[in-house]
């Protein structure tokens, strides 16, 4: 429905939004069950995500790995702190590159939005120097190449 926007506030915080022609409900729900994110949450094409494991409740655990097939892969694991059916979401994550970043607390929500639904991600870093590393990544470009194959699933 339309791509990503990713903008900074003060030294530690990402916030990306992006609109999808779903309902809240179907975009939550491609946001934590495993099955779909196995689907979705790929970055640029060629990567795959053989291992998923996603305990969508408060306390619970994920743990995602991906690999190209080229000898490249990395993993991010987390814990979710809360959870609001359809409209909220609350966890910490750290990407394993192999050494583990440091914390990224996110929360997202997700607005029902004319026929769709406006998805809100608020990330906060622990320093600006984390939030640069992050950003150096070029991250928006694979979160755009996921949230588009997710536009196309629900």
């Amino acid at each position: 429905m339309s791509r990503l926007t990713l903008t900074t506030e003060g030294d530690t915080h990402v916030v990306v939004t992006r609109r999808f022609a779903a309902s809240p409900e179907a975009v939550y729900r491609a946001h934590t069950e495993a099955k779909l994110i196995q689907r979705w949450l790929l970055g640029p094409d060629g990567w795959t995500m053989p291992v998923c494991i996603c305990d969508a409740r408060p306390g619970g655990k994920f743990r995602y790995e991906w690999v190209n097939g080229k000898g490249n892969g990395f993993h991010i694991t987390g814990e979710f702190i809360a959870l609001v059916p359809f409209s909220k979401i609350v966890h910490v994550e750290r990407m394993h590159l192999p050494d583990p970043t440091p914390d990224n607390h996110v929360e997202t929500r997700f607005e029902p939005d004319g026929q769709g639904t406006l998805m809100t991600m608020r990330m906060t870093l622990p320093d600006a120097d984390a939030r640069a590393k992050m950003l150096s990544t070029g991250m928006e470009h694979g979160m755009e190449a996921s949230f588009a194959r997710l536009e196309t699933m629900i």
